[in-house]
């Protein structure tokens, strides 16, 4: 028996080089790009990675306002590691400033900068890179070229696709407690009784998704065809070709100017 994957909503369209490429390009692309970044703790690698990781940014196709609402997270983030790293890191070279347990001195400062630049430099090139990558796109990768299991793969597909409804199912069950006058009162009691309610649906739901889906054949173990091919070409390799020279100039800048520091060197 052979079964074909429902036809989602495809991302191949959207502009940028980067948007049609295969999903397995992007997450090489985005794990290659991380690779100097986890072997080293210094300012040199960081900063070339960055500058070099924003022309996979500019390829993405992202319009300013989307690119900056889908990286807020780093934009937070970065600024307060760096802020707990400078007054709470390891110490070393002069101290500047110190107060009870607070202690901040030429070393903690740096690697403050070192890492709030890895964390740019990671997740934004990364973000600009999952940003065009399409549920079943990704899914018809991962079982047709990593030769994952069809029945996982399709079965996480579906939790995702069903992740879309969470918004809704806040809202609707909201309006229904509201109208029948359940919980109006006292936040930390409407709170709970939302998220049990989600949990009983979001079980019902699944329940039911998953019966749907064995009745149809989706969990058969015989072979599967597939109504889209996902195909890996020469382009596909050539990102992810420079996502490794990215990584390698970025190594290499550092181990030149002698500011590499190995992430797992004793203190």
């Amino acid at each position: 028996m052979t079964l074909a994957i429902p036809v989602g909503t495809t991302t191949r369209q959207r502009g940028g080089p980067i948007a049609p490429r295969s999903p397995l390009a992007k997450l090489g692309a985005s794990l290659l790009l991380a690779l100097p970044l986890v072997l080293t703790l210094d300012v040199v690698s960081a900063s070339v990675a960055l500058v070099l990781g924003l022309g996979f940014v500019f390829a993405s196709g992202l319009r300013p306002k989307e690119f900056f609402f889908r990286t807020i997270p780093v934009w937070v983030g970065a600024p307060a590691a760096a802020i707990g790293i400078g007054l709470y890191g390891r110490t070393s070279g002069a101290v500047l400033f110190e107060w009870g347990a607070i202690r901040v001195s030429e070393g903690s400062l740096e690697l403050a900068l070192a890492t709030t630049i890895r964390l740019f430099a990671i997740g934004l090139p990364s973000i600009a890179l999952f940003a065009s990558i399409d549920p079943t796109d990704l899914a018809d990768a991962l079982s047709q070229r990593l030769r994952l299991p069809s029945r996982f793969v399709l079965g996480a597909l579906a939790g995702m696709r069903l992740l879309g409804l969470l918004t809704d199912d806040v809202r609707s069950l909201g309006l229904a407690r509201r109208a029948r006058g359940v919980a109006d009162q006292g936040r930390v009691r409407r709170v709970l009784g939302m998220a049990f309610a989600l949990f009983v649906l979001a079980i019902r739901r699944g329940t039911k998704l998953a019966t749907a889906m064995e009745a149809r054949g989706f969990g058969s173990s015989n072979a599967r065809s597939w109504s889209r091919p996902s195909p890996f070409d020469g382009r596909d390799a050539a990102l992810m070709a420079a996502a490794a020279v990215v990584s390698a100039v970025a190594l290499s800048a550092s181990i030149v100017t002698g500011s590499f520091s190995f992430v797992l060197a004793p203190a």
